[in-house]
């Protein structure tokens, strides 16, 4: 077990625990992947804390995408030189992100277009308050939720290009909607949706419009986009990883740096037992198992989730007595994060104190 008894005893249940280590493993392996630590610009979302930041960036990592202005803010607090929201804003959120900007002139901020008018309402701000964010015009390769198709992108880019408030970044490609386990499948997929892409990025250079970056992919994806030249790589949740991935992706080297700990709190009938981890713990947006509790993974069967409370049935429910502990690997560790304030830290085996989800907040002071 990666934490002692003793340690385990001390701490209250649910707790998410991070491991440094680990951590520090998955971003050694992710510089590697991408060849150079400049190619990388990874995900805060996941993780949403300033000492992970300050550990990539220890790493060579200087450049980072973000979902949520908390995000971007806490960028800007570690230092980073570029900090993306990569979400495209809206009023009154555009304003805060360019005063954001404008108060922190030593990290380059930017953020994503799919239309004139978010561009158009950009500009406006950008003018108002008498600064300039970057743009990254926002593709849709097939995953339909933002963004807009390439084939359709030329009149926008040039638009981005001609603005005078706003300075041009490049282009914006997540292709979220990629997931195949087998990794020669994931890569023809990613490759066939990238060709619009490279078509858009032949015109635009015949139309002498200069592309200065372009982020492509997530973490599935990452290694296929990391053959690529001049392709920033954006994964994220590779930081901590989770069995929802892990299962899914095994090709795919990274650790388990985050765990979560429930006890056994009740046993209300045969073969039933009852965790106190519930919806406010770990992320139930997922079919069951949302957790894979570590010493008992191949013997339950998930029946009831509520809010505090997590009912499975298991053939060793007589064994387990009430207050035994386990450690689980979240299903979707980027949610479950999200649920908890701080994390307990653990180094070799100890518990060495806390981190605060810096960036959960919703609402900026």
């Amino acid at each position: 077990m990666p934490l002692s008894e003793k340690a385990i005893s001390a701490l209250p249940s649910p707790t998410l625990i991070v491991f440094p280590d680990r951590v520090q493993s998955n971003i050694d392996r992710m510089i590697s992947i991408a060849g150079d630590a400049s190619r990388l610009r990874p995900h805060v979302k996941t993780y949403k804390m300033a000492e992970i930041v300050r550990m990539q960036m220890n790493a060579g990592i200087q450049k980072f995408k973000c979902a949520t202005l908390a995000e971007a803010r806490m960028l800007v607090d570690c230092g980073a030189k570029e900090a993306l929201l990569a979400r495209q804003p809206i009023e009154p959120d555009i304003a805060s992100l360019v005063k954001l900007a404008k108060k922190n002139p030593n990290t380059r901020v930017a953020t994503i277009v799919d239309n004139f008018d978010s561009l158009r309402a950009i500009e406006s701000d950008c003018q108002q308050f008498d600064t300039s964010i970057g743009i990254f015009l926002d593709i849709n390769v097939g995953m339909n939720r933002t963004g807009i198709r390439a084939e359709d992108a030329d009149a926008l880019y040039r638009g981005v290009f001609e603005s005078e408030e706003i300075h041009l970044e490049g282009l914006h490609v997540y292709d979220g909607h990629i997931r195949d386990a087998d990794f020669q499948e994931r890569k023809r997929r990613c490759d066939d949706d990238y060709k619009p892409v490279e078509e858009l990025l032949e015109r635009l250079a015949r139309e002498s419009l200069p592309v200065p970056c372009v982020v492509a992919g997530g973490s599935p994806t990452f290694p296929i986009h990391a053959q690529r030249e001049n392709v920033d790589l954006s994964p994220g949740t590779t930081l901590l990883w989770d069995f929802g991935y892990g299962d899914l992706f095994r090709d795919l080297p990274f650790e388990h740096a985050a765990l979560i700990l429930t006890r056994v709190i009740s046993k209300p009938g045969e073969d039933l037992v009852c965790f106190d981890l519930g919806h406010k713990a770990v992320a139930s947006e997922m079919p069951h198992p949302r957790v894979q509790l570590l010493g008992i993974e191949d013997d339950i069967e998930f029946v009831g989730h509520s809010e505090e409370h997590l009912v499975a049935r298991t053939s060793r429910a007589s064994e387990l007595s009430i207050g035994v502990a386990f450690l689980g690997i979240p299903n979707h560790i980027c949610p479950t994060v999200a649920l908890h304030n701080k994390v307990v830290v653990v180094k070799n085996g100890e518990s060495t104190g806390t981190w605060t989800v810096t960036a959960r907040d919703r609402i900026l002071s």
